[in-house]
């Protein structure tokens, strides 16, 4: 937990600089940072001026504002280990159409350039790693003093505190829940708008766009989509339902997202690469087939739990096991567990067309140089790890029934190998 919370400012920053500065030589940067050591680095750092922090306040407003007022149907989350179940306002596709309509639109009448975005990058950036860094101590004194729920509590130390955090379900007021703010209408729609961010500022550098970029824009784009589509089933999710709002998922999704996650687009900015139609058409064809079958991974199970099983999975009736649980407070409830259909291939099998998806929105950079290929990287380890992490509680859960399931599908994430 130390290491992440002084390594991962820092790279966020050097990832940044060998991206945009240093031609996305990862030796490039050693070469520099060997030459000049600590001083260099700290040279490197942009200072978060008054304009970044200007851009982030009004884009976080803005999605605050519509996560408030747009209308949306309610959506129930699961229930918590104490009793509670939070309440939602679904309204994430609609958030997301008028982010992209707004930004677009702005460009287009010339009122904001997204260039700007783009050429302040760095102060952004290191603007968001200080001020979230801040908004995670809030969370942690929130914890503490004014705990929105029963979903909450002390581990007794303040590193593991500050990191896993205190709230499972952190709101402002009653209606503004703060993990759907810093998950999915900053992070996730941030992730988008530095997508097309990174596409206007190679239009408008060169006069045109190259396929790749096309190619990579249009597979995050479909992948954010389907995100909002399906938002109300990630809050049935780890990082909703499990992980408690501290360092490791709101600096996470404040931070990391939009740094790491775009960081394939941030590098094509300046290194355009024509892949030909054939060769284009081809990763965006593989690339939007792996999203939809992620999709529709998480649509079966989601159809399966609202329907208490009583649906079709791949045309027939589905094959699972009837599990019970005790809660903290001694209540026995009661869940289905699927073993058919992509369930029955593997436990986590949702993540192999996830991290294949990724792997097709980086290739379009080809294999010049390692670091576009690191959130491919570093998505297939955080996803190992959840699902680990996720085996672990479902053990614990369950108990003789999970045994059982794992019995039945046996491999935890790659069929047949793992």
């Amino acid at each position: 937990m130390i290491s992440l919370l002084t390594l991962c400012p820092p790279f966020v920053i050097l990832l940044w600089y060998t991206m945009t500065l240093a031609h996305g030589s990862l030796l490039q940067t050693f070469d520099y940072l060997s030459q000049n050591g600590l001083q260099g680095f700290l040279l490197i750092w942009p200072k978060p001026t008054a304009t970044a922090c200007k851009i982030i306040a009004i884009y976080a407003a803005f999605e605050a504002a519509l996560q408030l007022l747009l209308p949306g149907n309610t959506v129930y989350g699961p229930i918590s280990p104490t009793g509670h179940r939070p309440v939602y306002k679904a309204n994430g596709v609609a958030a997301y159409l008028v982010t992209l309509v707004t930004y677009i639109a702005l460009w287009w009448f010339e009122i904001f350039d997204p260039t700007i975005v783009y050429d302040r990058l760095g102060e952004i950036f290191s603007a968001l790693i200080f001020g979230s860094f801040v908004f995670c101590v809030f969370l942690y004194i929130k914890g503490h003093l004014a705990p929105s729920s029963t979903d909450s509590g002390s581990s007794g130390n303040i590193i593991i505190d500050f990191y896993w955090g205190m709230e499972l379900y952190p709101r402002i007021g009653k209606y503004f829940d703060i993990k759907v703010f810093t998950n999915c209408r900053f992070g996730m729609m941030s992730w988008a708008v530095l997508a097309l961010t990174y596409c206007i500022k190679q239009y408008e550098e060169n006069g045109k766009v190259a396929d790749s970029m096309l190619v990579n824009t249009a597979l995050m784009l479909v992948y954010i989509t389907k995100f909002f589509w399906w938002e109300a089933g990630y809050w049935n999710t780890m990082d909703i339902a499990h992980d408690r709002a501290g360092f490791y998922i709101c600096w996470g999704c404040l931070v990391w997202v939009p740094s790491v996650y775009t960081s394939p687009g941030m590098y094509l900015v300046n290194h355009p690469v024509y892949l030909g139609t054939q060769l284009a058409v081809t990763i965006l064809v593989a690339g939007i087939l792996c999203i939809y079958i992620n999709y529709d991974c998480d649509r079966q199970r989601q159809e399966f739990r609202r329907t208490n099983g009583k649906c079709t999975v791949w045309g027939k009736a589905p094959s699972k096991i009837e599990a019970s649980y005790t809660t903290t407070a001694g209540e026995t409830k009661r869940s289905l567990l699927l073993t058919s259909g992509w369930w029955g291939l593997s436990r986590h099998f949702h993540y192999v067309p996830e991290i294949l998806a990724a792997f097709f929105w980086t290739v379009p950079a080809l294999f010049n140089h390692f670091l576009p290929y690191f959130y491919v990287i570093f998505l297939t380890i955080l996803l190992f790890d959840r699902a680990k992490r996720d085996d672990d509680r479902c053990r614990s859960k369950y108990g003789k029934f999970w045994k059982l399931y794992c019995d039945k599908v046996p491999y935890r994430i790659i069929p047949g190998m793992y």
